[in-house]
């Protein structure tokens, strides 16, 4: 079963939306529209009846609810008839005791810091315990999670740091939701374990062409189980969020 992102122009070129119960990843550069794509799905999962939950991991709820004013989603009324949740799950942002006193004094007088459960940053594990939580307590169907950036580095070992991003992922799965994983896009030519492990990839671009001009754009990488090309297609933002283009091939 295919249920529909909300995201004009994106349905129609993915076979009529994403398969029901998978996980997608969504990478991007900053100010590449990841954050209003995630809630543009979420919008129209329960404009459909589908409870849905924005899970942050870095920026606060208070800013991301904000700044989706600009757009006619009418978060604030979905999240009053609890379709709509905002759930922060990131460490906390104000500085406070508990970090001078995790400042500490060796005996050889070098300073170290340890981590406190006020400040230490959310881990794969502990991610996913609260998320099926939630799952559980409001029957939410949509999820997105921003960023997979903010647990991606928790392990000092690249070697555990991927089989625990993989096996975050592969957990994801059980909890029955269609799930939209945001991380950010630092070299689209080198692939990551979350690439891999995700049912669908999709990149957004934002550079510079040889005018001189910003473009942004959007990137169908990977989509199990649908037929889909991987041209670039121009995206722009409008008062319901973004909106994707004609291939910018076609431009030319």
């Amino acid at each position: 079963m295919r249920i529909k992102t909300g995201i004009e122009g994106l349905d129609s070129i993915i076979e009529g939306g994403l398969l029901q119960g998978r996980q997608y990843l969504i990478s991007g550069s900053p100010g590449s529209g990841k954050t209003t794509l995630g809630m543009q799905f979420l919008v129209e999962g329960a404009k459909e009846g589908e409870a849905g939950a924005y899970i942050a991991l870095a920026e606060s709820i208070d800013t991301i609810k904000q700044d989706m004013l600009r757009y006619a989603m009418n978060v604030d009324e979905l999240e009053k008839k609890k379709k709509l949740f905002f759930i922060d799950l990131g460490p906390t942002i104000n500085y406070g005791e508990y970090d001078e006193i995790s400042s500490l004094i060796t005996p050889e007088f070098q300073q170290s810091s340890s981590e406190t459960p006020a400040n230490a940053p959310p881990t794969p594990f502990s991610v996913f315990k609260e998320v099926e939580i939630q799952v559980k307590t409001y029957g939410i169907k949509r999820l997105v999670i921003d960023s997979l950036s903010a647990i991606r580095f928790t392990s000092l070992n690249p070697a555990s740091e991927e089989r625990s991003i993989s096996r975050f992922i592969r957990n994801l799965k059980n909890l029955g939701c269609t799930t939209i994983l945001l991380s950010e896009l630092t070299k689209p030519d080198a692939y990551t374990i979350e690439q891999f492990a995700s049912h669908g990839v999709i990149f957004l671009h934002n550079y510079m062409d040889k005018t001189g001009n910003m473009v942004r754009a959007l990137q169908i990488i990977k989509m199990r189980g649908t037929k889909h090309d991987c041209d670039m297609r121009g995206i722009e933002f409008t008062y319901k969020g973004l909106k994707v283009l004609i291939p910018i091939k076609s431009k030319l």
